[in-house]
């Protein structure tokens, strides 16, 4: 394997650009060896969801487009990062019970300590923010 796989896309920050994102990294981890079916990648796809519907729906009209970027480091640790231009950063909130939505940072969370990953913020340099995932990879690479 090269020391590191990488893949990126830019869509539009609309909502059918969340299942674009979703189809996108299916189809990225099953070139990379993770079919379709698979607990992780439907673990990943689902974080995706979550990251793009964020991007999407909380950048408030400040962000037109979002980036997903996956990349796969030779130590085994899978990033996925959803780039927007909007300066503020996600925050957890308690949603109530009731509530349809608001639960979005706190499945990604559950879902990154369940495998044993993280979740982190970086800025960037026009002022937006990366919402990064870090998983530990276990399928051998293609």
């Amino acid at each position: 394997m090269a020391d590191h796989q990488e893949a990126s896309v830019t869509l539009p920050s609309a909502p059918a650009s969340v299942p674009a994102a979703r189809a996108y990294v299916a189809n990225v981890l099953a070139e990379w060896g993770l079919g379709e079916g698979d607990e992780a990648a439907d673990t990943v796809r689902l974080i995706v969801s979550e990251l793009a519907t964020n991007a999407v729906q909380h950048t408030l009209g400040q962000s037109p487009t979002f980036t997903l970027d996956i990349r796969l480091d030779q130590e085994g640790r899978l990033e996925i990062g959803v780039t927007d231009s909007h300066p503020r950063h996600p925050q957890r909130l308690s949603a109530a019970a009731h509530q349809d939505n608001g639960r979005g940072l706190v499945i990604i969370g559950a879902l990154a300590a369940e495998s044993g990953g993280e979740v982190f913020v970086t800025p960037t340099a026009d002022g937006g923010k990366t919402v990064w995932i870090a998983l530990p990879w276990t399928v051998p690479v293609r």
